[in-house]
């Protein structure tokens, strides 16, 4: 046989054992019906498992306690030093998803901490490649600066990507509200239903929902609930139809009708939207088109005709 054959068949062989092996590892954990049946053999199995499941939870608790702790101790010398601005952080923080008491603490704790780290990272590069002197200084203040602002900058951006979320989730969200309240349910069965209904297709506004009703449940009035959530959410959309639904219910008009509405209006701007869109795309295309694709064509086409000009205007100036 072959020396090639031979090697072929041995880089095949090894190859397939060491995917054997990866495939091993990540399927010889048991199904949880298998760990469910061994735990009705053995009970004490079960007692372990939770043991070792509570161990873990204390765990990661006790790690994020020390984490809230030390983003209190870095976070102190950026709070808000009035009930507005700290209200501002809390709203600006609260669109983003992040509802927890120490978001604060913790969002301006990471300020501090990707200061130190471009200070120490960023500016410590730059001092040590072109030494102490006021250009250096002022490109060590310029990273340490441009690392301190990269938490408003990833908020920023996942507010943008939550609020365009929810703008997109509303008018399907608003169809299934008409339809329960049609069947005859209440509002907060109807919030109930929608928040069961839209956690796969639409997490975000199914959680904003499932708050709402969990804050009904515990006797908060409606015009409180429905304003912190247009409050909360930050959309424009969910907050006019916040104020829909509080008028509604304050003057007794059918909740229905107004739901219907809303949900053809937000269609009608999704629409538009998307229309506006189209219209700029032609204008979009200039740039690309002059900057990249035009040359190339200009090469093209042009070319030849150049080269063919160069190679008959050449003997004539010779001669």
């Amino acid at each position: 046989m072959d020396y090639t054959v031979i090697v072929m068949l041995a880089a095949f062989g090894g190859a397939a054992s060491i995917a054997w092996v990866v495939f091993e590892m990540f399927v010889a954990a048991k199904s949880r019906a298998e760990e469910r049946l061994d735990e009705m053999r053995d009970p004490s199995l079960r007692r372990s498992r939770e043991e070792a499941e509570q161990a873990q939870a204390k765990s990661k608790k006790e790690a994020l306690g020390r984490i809230v702790e030390k983003a209190q101790a870095l976070a102190k010398p950026l709070k808000p030093k009035t009930e507005l601005e700290q209200g501002k952080l809390k709203t600006k923080l609260a669109n983003a998803g992040f509802r927890n008491e120490s978001a604060s603490n913790v969002f301006l704790g990471l300020k501090i901490a990707a200061l130190m780290m471009g200070a120490s990272m960023g500016g410590g590069a730059v001092l040590w490649t072109y030494g102490v002197n006021n250009q250096s200084l002022m490109k060590f203040f310029a990273v340490a600066g441009t690392c301190f602002y990269i938490p408003d900058l990833l908020l920023m951006l996942l507010i943008s990507k939550r609020k365009e979320q929810i703008f997109l989730g509303l008018p399907d969200t608003l169809d299934l509200m008409v339809v329960c309240v049609e069947a005859g349910l209440g509002l907060d069965q109807a919030l109930r239903k929608v928040s069961e209904e839209m956690k796969r297709s639409y997490p975000i506004i199914a959680e904003e929902f499932g708050l709402c009703n969990f804050q009904l449940q515990m006797g908060r009035t409606k015009t409180q609930v429905l304003q912190e959530l247009g409050l909360r959410s930050g959309v424009d959309d969910l907050r006019a139809l916040a104020s829909i639904l509080i008028q509604a219910d304050k003057f007794g008009s059918s909740i229905a009708t107004a739901l219907r509405v809303q949900s053809d209006s937000m269609r009608t701007r999704r629409q538009q939207i998307a229309e506006e869109k189209a219209a700029k795309t032609a204008v979009k295309l200039i740039f690309p088109l002059v900057l990249f694709i035009f040359p190339g064509i200009f090469v093209v086409l042009v070319g030849p005709a150049a080269i063919t000009m160069i190679n008959e205007m050449l003997p004539a100036m010779g001669g």
